[in-house]
């Protein structure tokens, strides 16, 4: 089982250190200093970045990490031409060796287009950036209502037990918004009690994160009758203006 380190960098970013399996991995590279350190602190040597999606805060640290470290970096093939160079390149759907464990590429689009998560079954654990968050999900700044349900659909389908690690602490307005359309609900409200939001399992996310709650949200918006992806998209609208 690899070992997971949790690195917030910038103001709100996550990224995430794997260890296990003779190298180390690096989930998103937001900034190079803290990884750095992180790694200079256990002797560990970064072997690879995995990627999920082209947003600056989540790769513009890839420069300063490979001169650092020579690491490998490894992305979605399909959206090559708007990440830094890849020395290795998958797709939504293939499987790939990651610290030691058989990791899954899921197709993860919304947010952008060519978002990916990882998922490693074996170590339940799943990384989500700006897809599937704490209490949230990403705007849609490149998919539809239509694809950003499709992907937080998948990823609900996983085992409850599995860590959602998601790309940023969104939690104080994530968690004032659920409340927002779900004051009865005290999870919400338990959970903003706690620490760190990042990771917690999907069953967590399951009674806490609005985006999840479509079915229990539904009556609530007098939306009876209305699909599951209208009633999502009427929910990413108000978080929009929240």
């Amino acid at each position: 089982m690899p070992e997971l380190l949790t690195i917030r960098c910038l103001a709100d970013n996550y990224a995430y250190l794997l260890h296990g399996g003779g190298e180390t991995v690096l989930i998103d590279a937001p900034e190079a200093a803290p990884v750095l350190a992180a790694l200079a602190e256990r002797g560990w040597r970064l072997d690879r970045i995995l990627l999920t999606h082209h947003h600056a805060d989540h790769v513009q640290a890839v420069p300063e990490l490979v001169a650092a470290t020579g690491a490998r970096v490894a992305g979605n093939r399909l959206d090559a031409a708007r990440l830094p160079p890849l020395d290795e390149a998958f797709a939504p759907g293939e499987r790939l060796a990651v610290a030691g464990e058989e990791a899954e590429i899921l197709d993860a689009p919304g947010h952008t287009i060519g978002h990916v998560a990882i998922h490693l079954p074996q170590a339940r654990l799943v990384f989500t950036a700006d897809s599937l968050m704490a209490m949230g999900c990403g705007r849609l700044f490149e998919g539809t209502p239509a694809q950003m349900w499709a992907t937080l659909d998948r990823l609900a389908a996983l085992p409850n037990d599995t860590l959602i690690c998601s790309g940023h602490d969104y939690a104080r307005g994530n968690g004032n918004f659920a409340l927002s359309v779900e004051p009865g609900n005290d999870a919400v409200r338990a959970r903003m009690a706690q620490g760190p939001v990042s990771p917690a399992p999907l069953a967590l996310e399951r009674a806490t994160n609005p985006f999840l709650r479509v079915a229990e949200l539904r009556q609530a918006r007098g939306m009876q009758g209305e699909s599951d992806v209208a009633v999502f998209a009427r929910l990413r609208a108000m978080k929009d203006a929240f």
